[in-house]
């Protein structure tokens, strides 16, 4: 039973970011359609394990969401009044969830589209529309928020708690803006489709090093935001970026799922459209003129990455100095310590041993594995293996991703 309700709240977490999106267009509240997708999930759990999992497991959540969204305006409206308002998505959460027909890709991304926008509006604080939408966006618990934004979980959950209440109270309304207010949203907006990128790159918890579902959304959801703005280059630099990213996923793992790093992954595995796609995003950002923002330098680095025929034979020293670039324009203890990996390559494993030291008093840093990691990877190429052995060990016990403890474990072994 264990086995099937996890099955079920796998799959939940997949079709999440789509259910909710699609009831919020019925209820115009971000709140009332999260808590509508978990009574969908309830009656998931208590259905699928007798009837089994439906060929449509996203139509099905999706239906039986829309269906108690329609019941809750008829119980709070009158139903001639919503009826022009509601429109077709009352015909189809009236048909059965099990023959709900699969939804059209477009209207899935305008969806989310509109729903992103809605979690950045302005009268939420930065970080709170951050928080609120990898929550729904990203099906993100609050813990793995948490960690990904390097904050405190209560704090997280207070955001997101005062977020849903502030959207609501506000009446923000479920679309994406035009002119003036949606250039006040875009930064959030990207960033939020960062991170999503990001927790499915490398996942913060679990027992899968990628989650590539959560990727895939990300990536559709910046091309999508290309189209919809086609002059603004740090749209497309963020496209550049994770097309780019994109084209490693498969090379990240081993048949088994095991983490495969940089060093050691096979080149020719990498998607070389995915690569083609990401240089001409990143070409079409540069044509828009400006000086290169956060996301056109990140795109900038894994354009070099995969420029290279081989590890050996990438220009670190041209990182290193687009890391210093991004770290002068939006400074952060992440970059620093990715500056220093650079750093050890291009200028060997001392001179990036002396940033990560200057690191290791930042709080933000206390509890992220990478930063023992990186410095036990310095440290071995440095031949300290005793303290190379101490920092892989405390790695293995700062992360929550069962894969990457694996691998730490086994370099400390090594």
């Amino acid at each position: 039973m264990s086995t099937e309700k996890d099955a079920v709240e796998a799959v939940f977490r997949i079709e999440a970011p789509r259910v909710i999106a699609a009831v919020a267009r019925i209820v115009r509240d971000v709140g009332i359609a999260e808590e509508l997708a978990q009574d969908a999930l309830v009656a998931a759990l208590e259905r699928w394990p007798e009837a089994g999992v439906p060929d449509n497991p996203g139509a099905w959540l999706t239906a039986t969401a829309r269906h108690r969204a329609v019941d809750l305006v008829r119980r709070r409206e009158a139903y001639a009044r919503k009826l022009a308002e509601i429109g077709r998505d009352l015909d189809e959460a009236s048909v059965e969830p099990e023959f709900a027909a699969a939804e059209d890709p477009d209207a899935i991304d305008d969806d989310l589209l509109r729903l992103i926008f809605t979690a950045c509006h302005p009268v939420l604080s930065t970080e709170a529309r951050i928080a609120l939408t990898l929550r729904l966006l990203g099906g993100l618990t609050t813990d793995e928020i948490a960690r990904a934004l390097l904050a405190q979980e209560s704090t997280v959950a207070q955001r997101i708690s005062r977020a849903k209440r502030s959207l609501a109270g506000a009446g923000v309304p479920f679309e994406v803006p035009y002119g003036p207010e949606r250039a006040a949203r875009l930064a959030s907006v990207l960033e939020v489709i960062y991170l999503v990128f990001n927790e499915g790159y490398a996942a913060t918890a679990g027992d899968d090093l990628v989650r590539p579902a959560l990727c895939e959304d990300a990536l559709r959801l910046a091309r999508v935001l290309a189209a919809l703005m086609p002059g603004e280059p740090e749209v497309h630099a963020l496209a550049a970026l994770l097309e780019i990213q994109a084209s490693r996923i498969h090379a990240r793992t081993d048949a088994t799922g095991a983490p495969v790093l940089l060093a050691d992954q096979n080149r020719s595995r990498w998607n070389r459209l995915l690569i083609r796609r990401g240089f001409a995003a990143l070409t079409r950002a540069g044509e828009l003129g400006g000086a290169p923002g956060p996301y056109a330098l990140q795109a900038a680095i894994a354009a070099c990455h995969a420029r290279a025929a081989s590890y050996e034979e990438t220009d670190w020293a041209a990182i290193a100095a687009l890391y210093r670039r991004l770290a002068a324009i939006a400074p952060s203890p992440v970059v620093e310590l990715n500056r220093a990996v650079a750093v050890s390559m291009a200028e060997g494993p001392g001179a990036g041993l002396a940033i990560v030291d200057a690191l290791a008093a930042d709080p933000a840093l206390r509890a992220y594995h990478l930063l023992p990691s990186v410095r036990g990877d310095l440290l071995e190429r440095l031949g300290r293996t005793e303290e190379a052995r101490a920092e892989f060990s405390r790695a293995a016990e700062l992360t929550r991703n069962e894969r990457e403890r694996e691998l730490l474990r086994g370099r400390a072994a090594d």
